[in-house]
């Protein structure tokens, strides 16, 4: 009975194909063939062909699915004879290229198997066409726009590939070296796998790193494994300077002899590396195979070290310093009595403050600090509160104003000597000025719970304070507006000083 009514028993209608069972049974020989030669750890790779011959019956199965459609018959027919050519082409290749070569000469790189399998399924897709009559160049030629979208969109699976198979050509690293991939000394590993789009790199911390082969083409490369299995390792160890160095260097080669992965040939080296603050500083070469337990090679090397010039009685130095104290003198500290007497002179030069006599002008001295502001640093605002008066002592500001929608007028600059914001002191009226340092600018603050006790004991003073209060303030006023304006009463004026201070 024919193969094909034996496996789909509703294809009873389709015409015999005695070529097609041909192929089916060369294609099974062929995969029992590979299947044979393919050493026992390859035969993973036998599964491709297998599986393309499993599926060579689907076609037929998806044609029963339009058993009214005269095509269905010939597309089943050529589907199968793909998945039949397609399995007996990947069989010969593993015939071929592992069940012969590898066991003559060496194994070809699973990248060029990968390659060369997608080279053979292009093959067989393209004879099938040939065969049923479909000019397969057309395939290819027909648009330009989808063959350089398509180009376009595989740009970089293509690079990768190439640069596969030019690493492969190269061999600057083969499956199991240890190679460094970048310029962090973090980025090492031992190369697990190569394929056609990556690297495969497995790192001392057991990270699994995957590094397209495009990157990996275009950067530098170190390999620790090549050409010799063997790799250089570097310690430093620093002794004192009274110990002679070619002494140390014999202690040192004895220690590490014999090491834990230190080989004898290439044999270990000492040389005198440099001299730095803590002593001498010997520089150790030593060469290992066992680049994985690199840090345990380093250590035991290093505990070696240790313990044989402690046997000799040299102590490893610590980090010194030469440090040189010098007492610089302290700074002058101004004599609680100088500073007062520095404010008095200040206050004898405050018009407003004339009524005052030496022991009310001391008292203010006494009860009040200095400030310091830096230049460009608004000691008042206008319109905000305030309850103090500022007297310039060293330095200069630059009083401004607004009023109303008017630009701002720069009223005057102030210098030692002169003095603000009187009108909030005595009125507790908001600031009618904006006040700016100029430059680094020390001001004495007198606030008014000094001048309260003052007005307490003294309320006459109220009258003489209130006229310069009155004058001061009609002169900004002009100075702002640009006209003359009548001048404030005085009576108002004193009426603010004694709601202020509840004289």
């Amino acid at each position: 009975m024919h193969l094909l009514q034996i496996l789909l028993p509703g294809a009873t209608d389709w015409p015999l194909d005695i070529d097609l069972q041909r192929k089916a049974v060369v294609a099974l020989i062929a995969w029992v063939i590979a299947l044979a030669l393919v050493p026992r750890h390859r035969r993973s790779l036998t599964v491709w062909p297998l599986a393309l011959l499993v599926l060579s019956p689907v076609p037929f199965l998806v044609g029963q699915l339009f058993p009214e459609s005269p095509e269905a018959p010939v597309l089943a027919r050529d589907g199968c004879r793909f998945f039949l050519l397609a399995s007996l082409l990947q069989s010969a290749l593993l015939i071929v290229a592992v069940g012969v070569w590898e066991r003559l000469a060496w194994p070809w790189p699973r990248i060029f198997l990968d390659v060369l399998r997608w080279v053979l399924f292009a093959t067989a897709f393209v004879a099938v066409l040939y065969e049923s009559g479909v000019n397969a160049g057309n395939l290819f030629t027909g648009s330009a726009l989808v063959t350089a979208s398509l180009g376009f969109a595989l740009k970089d699976t293509l690079g990768n590939v190439f640069s596969g198979l030019a690493i492969h050509a190269e061999h600057p690293f083969d499956v199991g070296d240890w190679i460094q991939y970048d310029q962090n000394q973090a980025h090492i590993g031992k190369v697990v796998e190569i394929n056609w789009r990556a690297t495969k790199v497995i790192t001392l911390d057991e990270a699994y790193v995957i590094i397209p082969n495009g990157q990996l083409a275009q950067a530098s490369i170190r390999n620790f494994t090549k050409p010799d299995p063997w790799s250089r390792r570097s310690l430093y160890v620093v002794t004192p300077y009274g110990v002679p160095p070619q002494r140390v260097q014999a202690i040192i080669l004895e220690a590490i002899k014999g090491g834990f992965g230190v080989l004898e040939h290439p044999a270990p080296s000492v040389v005198t590396n440099a001299f730095m603050e803590r002593g001498v500083e010997h520089w150790v070469r030593l060469f290992t195979t066992q680049f994985d337990k690199r840090d345990r090679v380093d250590g035991m090397a290093r505990d070696r070290i240790w313990y044989a010039l402690a046997r000799n009685g040299i102590e490893i130095p610590v980090a010194t310093h030469a440090v040189r104290l010098t007492e610089l003198p302290a700074p002058p500290v101004e004599p609680p009595e100088a500073a007062v007497g520095r404010r008095i002179d200040c206050l004898e030069q405050v018009g407003l403050l004339e009524p005052l006599g030496p022991d009310l002008l001391r008292r203010l001295a006494v009860e009040n600090v200095d400030r310091v502001y830096a230049a460009g640093e608004q000691v008042i605002r206008q319109g905000a509160n305030g309850d103090s008066l500022f007297v310039i002592m060293r330095g200069s500001v630059e009083v401004t104003a607004r009023e109303g929608d008017n630009p701002v007028v720069k009223l005057a600059v102030l210098g030692p000597g002169d003095y603000f914001g009187e009108m909030s002191l005595m009125t507790g009226a908001a600031r009618v000025a904006t006040v700016t340092a100029v430059e680094e600018t020390l001001l004495l603050e007198v606030g008014k719970e000094s001048f309260r006790a003052i007005l307490s004991a003294h309320p006459g003073l109220v009258e003489e304070l209130g006229e310069s209060l009155r004058l001061r303030l009609a002169e900004r006023t002009q100075a702002i507006a640009g006209v003359e304006r009548a001048a404030p009463e005085i009576q108002d004026i004193f009426r603010k000083i004694r709601d202020f201070f509840v004289v």
